[in-house]
């Protein structure tokens, strides 16, 4: 899928109606079509090889971030002309708009240093928030040919695989499981802590799959695994799109007093929490640090 075509579907649909005036599900679609968009870009990326360069922050950035986010955000422009958009790359620039309601966040390239080292862990991500609780979700990770999404208001969320620049196919539902004995958790490759670790055995997991960026969120959402710990912090784009998928499921993601986690905090920045399906977890609390 272009670009173009992308962004020629959204403008059809524009009109119908929205969040304060667009239909959901016209909505979703949209987001659906520029997720995939974006990731045929970084695809294209991946296999020519993207150019990169360190930010302020010391992490790295590719030219296929910058491509991405620069054709979501002129989709949602198109699309949500009124909604505000917090996206990675804008961000690092300093271009932050102020949020209300309701806003996206956007990565347009989660898991930049899977991708630079050639793995296939990297995801697309597009989630919209609502009264600080994120309720639609796109995921899609082109090198896995899967592609996620949902939305939280009506509980329904979906899969169905696409490879870059292909049709996508037919769509199938998917929903958080009940439990194993003993749970089987979903943890981060490149992030993995003591604190992890401790909070795991309390618990009594010994199953842990380990794998990048939001795809940690999809393996809950879809049932294949039963609970994702995070003691250490990430940005509020790395969650959102993930986090409304699992919500769409059946899931649910919480903070370190498992209260219910939320979004548009003080510069986006998010600390622990834990998203999970049916499983009950115990509270994070006393295995982080602020």
């Amino acid at each position: 899928m272009t670009v173009w075509w992308a962004q020629r579907k959204i403008a059809n649909m524009t009109g119908k109606a929205a969040i304060d005036g667009l239909d959901r599900g016209v909505l979703l679609e949209a987001l659906i079509a520029l997720a995939e968009a974006a990731g045929d870009i970084v695809w294209r990326h991946f296999v020519e090889g993207a150019t990169v360069t360190i930010k302020p922050d010391e992490s790295p950035v590719t030219a296929a971030d910058h491509a991405a986010e620069a054709a979501i955000l002129a989709g949602l422009a198109e699309v949500a002309p009124h909604i505000p958009i917090v996206a990675e790359e804008e961000a690092a620039a300093g271009r932050v708009p102020d949020v209300g309601g309701a806003f996206f966040l956007v990565d347009p390239l989660d898991g930049t240093k899977e991708f630079i080292r050639r793995g296939n862990d990297f995801t697309v991500n597009i989630g919209l928030i609502e009264q600080g609780a994120p309720t639609m979700g796109v995921v899609y990770a082109p090198a896995r040919n899967a592609l996620y999404w949902g939305d939280a208001t009506i509980g329904q969320a979906w899969r169905a695989d696409r490879a870059p620049d292909a049709p996508r196919a037919a769509e199938r539902r998917i929903a958080v499981r009940d439990p194993h004995t003993p749970p089987c958790a979903v943890a981060s490759r490149s992030h993995a802590d003591p604190a992890t670790a401790a909070w795991l055995d309390a618990g009594g997991i010994c199953d842990c799959v380990s794998v990048g960026s939001s795809l940690k969120f999809a393996l809950v959402a879809s049932g294949e695994a039963d609970v994702y710990p995070r003691t250490g912090p990430t940005m509020e784009w790395d969650t959102a799109a993930g986090d409304a998928l699992l919500r769409a499921a059946g899931g649910t993601t919480l903070d370190p007093d498992n209260r219910p986690f939320r979004y548009g905090k003080p510069g986006f920045r998010n600390t622990g929490f834990v998203a999970a399906g049916r499983y009950r977890p115990a509270p994070l609390r006393p295995f982080i640090r602020d």
